[in-house]
């Protein structure tokens, strides 16, 4: 660790500083133009593209203060995504940023951005910065005094490429992933609206409709396609119940994802047991009915149990899987509906979820669809499955390189 040298982010940065938001604030963004990264964009490692704004020249000119660079890190400096941190998408660029991200703008012949990065993510530095962010009077928010005064660790240049180059490795295959996920999702997706929303299924010139629904589809709800199960939360928070083999889902696991291969908690076999009339199995199709994240949809991997807020559908028949995921992520804005109480929160109950009504094609039209996209369906689980196994594994070996505690050569010998 001799040659490791402390700094100050501002020895290592030519610009730190953070940028505003368009008089007018969301009603004043346009479809296309100017990209003004938000805060929401923000990911450790990871741009979302969701919800992107875009500003035209006149509002980007009045912030040309903040204009985004290539290979300029972002880091979330307010609110509950504080320290939230990436690299800016080169395609991306012209951008802007908003009040509650600041651009690090790094000196090449001091720090690799990727490094930097690392540095920043990596769980050592990542609790000092919100523990910071949290000490002030103004709760979780990084000043700009307290980013430029932040100390990091600094091996010689080429170490730094190096470490980034190892960790990289890992992170392209990450993204390269995340885009083929991305393109049998949007495949299948594409088919269902096709056959299933345009009515352009095989066949269909020979149909007849009947107030607009082809002859042999049908008016079901819900509970027509399989058994409701509402989730529920153990009474209990401790050991015996908690901490175990099986997955207990809740909406935080579920935001963008097809397949929940993962979660916050788990439960143990008591508590598994405890509530054996909330069980799920495999291949079911959970859907979020409280609250903020009502209208989100998941298909389990494995058995598991939810919490209060999803209800899930266990089906009569895998063959409409794929068929009804697609139908269930569009009955977002009925759910909505259904669930208003004229309070701010959606609330929809089990009674009215499993009484939805869906309009259901024949069997040969969903048993051809599944046939079809069943295999984009299981290629995106492999997928993800490989997601977790090259995330756990660059997260095991980020703190150890940036520490110094593993040496390069070391590192390379792993890849």
């Amino acid at each position: 660790m001799s040659e490791w040298k402390e700094f100050k982010l501002k020895e290592i940065t030519s610009k730190i500083g953070s940028g505003s938001t368009p008089t007018g604030g969301k009603d004043a963004y346009f479809d296309s133009g100017i990209t003004l990264i938000r805060s929401l964009n923000i990911y450790d490692f990871v741009f979302s593209y969701k919800d992107l704004a875009f500003i035209n020249e006149d509002q980007a000119k009045k912030l040309n203060g903040v204009t985004v660079h290539k290979k300029d890190i972002l880091l979330n400096i307010t609110g509950a995504s504080v320290g939230r941190c990436t690299i800016v998408p080169e395609h991306l660029l012209p951008a802007r940023v908003n009040q509650h991200v600041s651009i690090i703008r790094i000196r090449k012949e001091k720090v690799n951005p990727k490094f930097l990065l690392y540095c920043i993510n990596s769980p050592a530095y990542k609790d000092m910065l919100l523990t910071i962010s949290g000490s002030g009077a103004t709760r979780e928010a990084l000043t700009k005094d307290d980013i430029e005064n932040f100390k990091i660790l600094l091996p010689e240049l080429p170490i730094q490429q190096r470490i980034a180059s190892i960790l990289s490795a890992y992170d392209e295959l990450i993204e390269n992933n995340n885009h083929r996920i991305v393109l049998l999702e949007r495949m299948a997706e594409q088919i269902y609206k096709e056959w299933f929303v345009r009515l352009r299924f095989p066949g269909w010139e020979n149909v007849e409709l009947k107030k607009g629904v082809p002859k042999g589809w049908e008016v079901k709800t819900v509970k027509d396609f399989g058994k409701i199960v509402t989730g529920k939360t153990p009474s209990t928070f401790n050991s015996r119940y908690f901490g175990g083999k099986y997955p207990f889902i809740k909406t935080p696991d579920m935001h963008e994802k097809m397949f929940i291969l993962h979660t916050e908690e788990s439960l143990t076999e008591d508590g598994f047991n405890s509530q054996k009339s909330q069980i799920i199995s495999e291949n079911s199709i959970c859907v979020n009915c409280i609250g903020t994240g009502a209208g989100l949809v998941s298909i389990t991997p494995s058995i598991c149990m939810t919490n209060q807020q999803i209800h899930t559908l266990i089906l009569k028949n895998q063959e409409e899987l794929e068929f009804l995921f697609f139908v269930f992520r569009g009955l977002k804005p009925m759910i909505e509906m259904v669930g208003s109480t004229g309070a701010t929160m959606t609330n929809v109950s089990k009674g009215k979820f499993e009484n939805l009504k869906l309009i259901k094609p024949n069997d040969q039209i969903i048993k051809q669809y599944s046939l079809i996209t069943k295999p984009m369906f299981n290629s995106i689980r492999i997928l993800l499955e490989q997601q977790i196994i090259l995330t756990q594994t660059r997260d095991l070996l980020l703190p150890r390189l940036i520490s110094g505690k593993l040496r390069v050569k070391n590192a390379e010998m792993k890849l």
